[in-house]
């Protein structure tokens, strides 16, 4: 026989903790990340096209396959700045909802 635990038909378990506090941070921090992730899909791949068109065939005269390698590595820097970014934004908004949590 199993054994079912006797609470009345109309009584409701406890109630799962209230988050509706975090949900601005929340919002925020989504927001953050899809800012991010948007500007490390467009910024690198726009400066590659715009420095390999612009700056470098067209002002300073270089071959195709030379701007192809100086446009990589400036796109290469540009993920570097962006992470870069990334890790300062999200650093500084951990310490400060860490110190919002601290004086409450």
């Amino acid at each position: 026989m199993q054994n079912y635990d006797k609470t009345a038909v109309g009584s409701m378990p406890a109630t799962a903790p209230d988050f509706r506090g975090n949900d601005g941070s929340l919002v925020s921090v989504l927001k953050t990340l899809l800012f991010f992730t948007l500007l490390m899909i467009t910024l690198p791949i726009g400066l590659y096209f715009a420095s390999k068109s612009f700056l470098f065939e067209a002002s300073l005269g270089y071959s195709s396959n030379d701007s192809y390698f100086y446009a990589a590595i400036v796109a290469v820097l540009a993920v570097h700045v962006v992470l870069a970014l990334f890790v300062y934004v999200a650093w500084n908004e951990g310490s400060q909802q860490w110190r919002e949590g601290k004086q409450d």
